[in-house]
């Protein structure tokens, strides 16, 4: 089970293949299996996007369990390694800049746990976020959460 996002844009954004030899953020079209999904978002494509670990599960995020998203802090800002703060910093990054390519002005994200989600539940929250929101070391996608995400 992987956490996977999907982006919703006006045109479809670059498909990019996730590479073994060269791990990076990848762009794919839906699987059939995905493909309801898409009735969640009101822009017309939409996409699967995956982090420097092929799913999403790169991306920081946090799972919805009972009604809620728990969110438990290090004690000790220590003890998060500084490869992990990397990899979330990279991926962060990443990510934003591959929304900005989009040319939209709003982009649409979700997230889900894929293994134990159904692709036609409707999400459990929406929020509006800016673009750089996603840059904050303390931003995390919380599952099943449908973000209209401002560009400009």
């Amino acid at each position: 089970m992987c956490f996977v996002l999907y982006a919703g844009t006006a045109t479809p954004m670059s498909r990019n293949e996730w590479r073994n030899d060269g791990p990076d953020l990848s762009v794919t079209s839906l699987t059939e299996r995905e493909s309801p999904i898409s009735a969640h978002f009101s822009l017309p494509e939409v996409q699967c996007v995956g982090s420097t670990s092929q799913c999403g599960c790169d991306f920081p995020h946090v799972m919805f369990q009972n009604g809620d998203w728990p969110w438990f802090e290090a004690a000790d800002e220590d003890e998060i390694d500084r490869q992990q703060k990397a990899n979330d910093q990279y991926n962060r990054e990443g990510l934003v800049a591959l929304l900005r390519q989009s040319g939209d002005s709003v982009v649409e994200l979700y997230g889900v746990w894929d293994g134990r989600f159904d692709f036609k539940t409707p999400p459990a929250a929406r929020e509006h976020i800016h673009l750089e929101s996603i840059l904050d070391p303390a931003f995390r996608f919380k599952e099943q959460v449908f973000y209209m995400v401002r560009l400009r």
